[in-house]
């Protein structure tokens, strides 16, 4: 798994990425966890829950990996519902986030966690031109936001790119993955997702990173 991920993130390491602030006061991924703590490299917060048959689509609170959710987001054409559900999160190692930023130190003390998020278009349109459902993806660490990493790679194992997805049928499902920069050691995880004005985000909770 590390030789995958470490492959997938090279290619980025000469781009022009930039870390954004997002939440809290000092640096892109908030207040640091607790003092001394220390992420096993690659360590994923959670594995993809177990197939168990179909889940009843919920709308808003707490989920469990995997579970789905019902939320509306606005495209190009109108607000289209989708079934969403937080697969797994994929975190990576300090060493890793270095690579990922124009200035290495911007990424001291933090590592890139991943969000692998299916959703499923419900209707009532087609999805044409370029999706924007994925922009309502956030990740939590330690329960503050972490800081999006701009131009992260979509060509992960598993993520699609939202460039390559066209006229995106009613009852299609693509996973698309954000990435955001989260202290490192960082307790608990949380991938929540809405739209601009959702008062009741879906949440999804993770374990520890490390």
């Amino acid at each position: 798994m590390r030789a995958a991920w470490l492959r997938a993130a090279a290619p980025v390491a000469v781009l022009a990425l930039t870390l954004t602030a997002c939440g809290g006061t000092n640096g892109a991924a908030g207040t640091a966890g607790p003092a001394g703590a220390a992420a096993r490299p690659n360590a994923a917060a959670a594995a993809p829950a177990a197939d168990t048959g179909p889940a009843a689509p919920s709308r808003g609170g707490a989920l469990g990996p995997g579970r789905s959710g019902t939320g509306r987001y606005r495209e190009d054409a109108g607000k289209v519902t989708y079934e969403v559900a937080a697969q797994k999160v994929r975190v990576g190692t300090e060493a890793e986030a270095q690579k990922m930023v124009q200035d290495p130190k911007d990424a001291n003390g933090l590592v890139p966690a991943t969000a692998y998020v299916k959703f499923t278009n419900r209707g009532p349109s087609v999805v044409t031109g370029l999706p924007r459902v994925a922009n309502g993806t956030e990740i939590y660490a330690d329960g503050q936001r972490g800081g999006l990493l701009l131009g992260s790679p979509a060509n992960l194992p598993g993520c699609e790119d939202p460039l390559d997805i066209d006229d995106w049928a009613v009852g299609r499902s693509h996973v698309i993955c954000q990435t955001y920069m989260i202290p490192r050691g960082a307790r608990s995880l949380e991938v929540r997702w809405g739209d601009d004005d959702a008062a009741d985000p879906l949440i999804w909770r993770f374990g520890p990173t490390g």
